[in-house]
């Protein structure tokens, strides 16, 4: 006899997928409404959104780059088990987080405090993928292409939590570093696969 785990098979794991997607649409929903349009007219009025405005794009981007990595660590896997459904619900956890982080940040200007507040959020969910992954790894697909996927996001993985940690004290001296630290990670998530990927193979 078949076990709830080995029953729900992929349709269990569209439904974590479009859970999950579900919660991420919520989570970019929450940051767009904190953009909210000055009341007085002019450009010069506008600029003073800017703040805001960058720390929106940052954490959008963030948001952006766990989607695609969710999906892609999805299709490699092939059971439902309870520490995929908790360790992806801690991920959600961490993730919705960062509309208040994000909200923080523009609004206090990029303040120390804010920044620190703001890369110690986006610390968390890249932990928390860690579990996630592991998981997945087990349990999923497995051959030599899967090992490759799985060793080298969790290498580069591992280096985008240095970098998000070593930016928390670069922040001290002066909050751009540690933002500096933030957009670095992001950059090395977005870009094109370039010879600094080959390091992570």
């Amino acid at each position: 006899m078949a076990t709830g785990e080995e029953a729900e098979g992929q349709p269990g794991i569209g439904r974590v997928e479009a859970f999950s997607d579900g919660v991420l649409a919520i989570v970019i929903t929450i940051m767009v409404l904190e953009l909210h349009p000055p009341v007085a007219d002019g450009l010069d009025r506008l600029w003073t959104l800017w703040p805001v405005f960058l720390a929106y794009m940052l954490s959008y981007a963030y948001v952006a780059i766990y989607w695609v990595n969710h999906h892609r660590l999805f299709s490699h896997a092939r059971r439902v088990t309870n520490a995929l459904l908790w360790s992806n619900m801690l991920l959600l956890f961490t993730l919705s987080l960062v509309p208040f982080s994000t909200a923080y940040l523009g609004e206090h200007h990029f303040s120390r405090d804010a920044t620190m507040l703001y890369l110690f959020t986006m610390l968390l969910p890249a932990l928390a993928y860690v579990w996630l992954q592991t998981i997945i790894r087990g349990t999923g697909v497995q051959g030599a292409a899967a090992n490759r996927y799985h060793r080298a996001t969790t290498r580069k993985g591992g280096v985008a939590a240095l970098i998000y940690a070593a930016g928390i004290p670069l922040g001290f001296i002066t909050p751009w570093l540690g933002i500096a630290a933030a957009a670095l990670v992001a950059a090395l998530w977005i870009l094109p696969s370039g010879p600094a990927d080959r390091l992570f193979d």
